[in-house]
């Protein structure tokens, strides 16, 4: 039997402010993990550069966020996963990158699949390019001070193989042209 090829990666799981006050980060079966924002004081141009010197590709559709700015990006990782970012505006020049790991859009199981925030895979980018951020609770409105302590998040492939849909729409198409011509073929 195959291996899933499972995504592995820490998130904050409490985490305290300046003021003192500490926090554990909800998680639910529904909502998934609250997530946090990475801020930076940078314009949405320079970090489109950034990110598309590493790798990152525009995403052609995508289910836009209230204050999105452009097109979000994704990343492709390890078969079958990519991170996913979106970029908003927050206010006063500061901009939040939201960004998400999840099964490739390439496949059919994106539609239904898991996904976890990240922010470290984030931090990891700015910190290469010398980026000052800071992250930011949304629901509190504060800026985290210290991570405490972090949830080990694990997403497994999903059970069933992974479809690709691009090949399919060939197969379906091909089919249904085969079908056709058949269809008129016997009608004439």
């Amino acid at each position: 039997m195959k291996k899933l090829m499972e995504y592995l990666t820490t998130y904050p799981k409490t985490v305290s402010f300046l003021d003192g006050l500490k926090h554990k980060i909800h998680v639910d079966n529904k909502q998934g993990v609250e997530q946090l924002h990475v801020v930076v004081k940078k314009s949405f141009e320079e970090l489109m550069k950034i990110f598309t010197a590493e790798g990152f590709t525009k995403v052609k559709f995508e289910h836009k966020q209230p204050g999105q700015i452009g097109n979000g990006l994704n990343l492709k990782l390890k078969k079958p996963w990519e991170m996913h970012i979106r970029m908003v505006d927050l206010k006063k020049g500061l901009i939040g990158i939201h960004a998400e790991v999840e099964v490739s859009r390439d496949y059919l199981q994106h539609l239904f699949s898991q996904r976890t925030p990240v922010v470290y895979e984030v931090e990891e980018i700015l910190k290469k390019y010398y980026i000052d951020y800071s992250l930011w609770h949304d629901k509190i409105k504060k800026n985290v001070h210290v991570i405490v302590d972090n949830y080990k998040v694990k997403l497994a492939t999903p059970s069933i193989p992974v479809f690709a849909w691009k090949p399919m729409l060939f197969v379906i198409g091909t089919i249904a042209a085969f079908y056709g011509w058949k269809y008129f073929n016997t009608i004439l």
